[in-house]
């Protein structure tokens, strides 16, 4: 999922679905590249998890799998508590050092 999300231009797309469904060309107006390169870049998104497509006729569209976004968001903020605890502690044990440094010990 993150190395899908690793690209520019897959999260520009990503962002867009956050507003809601869009089709493949909807999708591709912003962008400088062919249509194919479009699909490319959705069936990279579609193989993480992160979109679900459904073709309609000849109109592909485009949907956020917004438990993808999910499970990344949390696994992200478990990370990142992990690491505010460990810094906590180092803040801790660095403000213990310059008190005893002030102490003269």
């Amino acid at each position: 999922m993150f190395q899908a999300l690793a690209d520019p231009n897959r999260r520009l797309m990503v962002q867009r679905l956050c507003e809601g469904p869009a089709s493949v060309s909807e999708l591709a107006a912003p962008f400088e590249m062919t249509l194919s390169a479009v699909v490319q870049h959705l069936a990279v998104l579609e193989g993480a998890g992160l979109v679900r497509t459904q073709k309609i006729g000849r109109v592909r569209t485009c949907q956020l799998d917004t438990q993808a976004l999910q499970a990344a968001e949390r696994w992200i903020s478990e990370r990142r508590a992990l690491w505010e605890r460990r810094f906590d502690r180092l803040g801790a044990f660095l403000a213990e050092q310059d008190a005893k440094e002030g102490d003269g010990a």
